[in-house]
């Protein structure tokens, strides 16, 4: 993990949205344990009570859960519910412009579609 201290964005967003993204890409797997609070203030030089208030965050959006004198860990189902949000905004801040912005250029459904074929072709991924 990695924090920018002189950035916009609070450290405890920071905090929550590196846990997000590890549970995201599976260095947290569901039911296993993350770093403790004290773990991460002590490591990245962190207020425990930030850390706590991005671990909170976490807790609340259901991704982790406290286990009474064993520490937080990563809620079966978190992986799924991170894959919708994260479709959903896509759709939100990606797909609805497009759309629009295929309206504006008289382009029907059916050449954006051909358009965005096209795409997934020349990405070759």
């Amino acid at each position: 993990m990695q924090f920018d201290f002189s950035g916009q964005e609070p450290i405890y967003l920071q905090v929550a949205n590196q846990i997000e993204e590890g549970i995201f890409t599976g260095a947290f797997k569901e039911e296993t344990q993350v770093p403790s609070t004290t773990e991460m203030s002590r490591e990245f030089h962190i207020n425990p009570a930030t850390v706590l208030k991005g671990m909170n965050i976490l807790v609340t959006e259901k991704l982790v859960e406290k286990r009474r004198g064993l520490g937080m860990f990563v809620k079966k189902g978190a992986y799924q519910l991170i894959l919708e949000k994260r479709q959903s905004a896509f759709f939100e801040d990606y797909v609805k412009k497009i759309v629009s912005e295929a309206k504006n250029l008289k382009l029907s459904e059916v050449e954006l579609i051909k358009l965005i074929q096209r795409g997934f072709k020349t990405n070759g991924d």
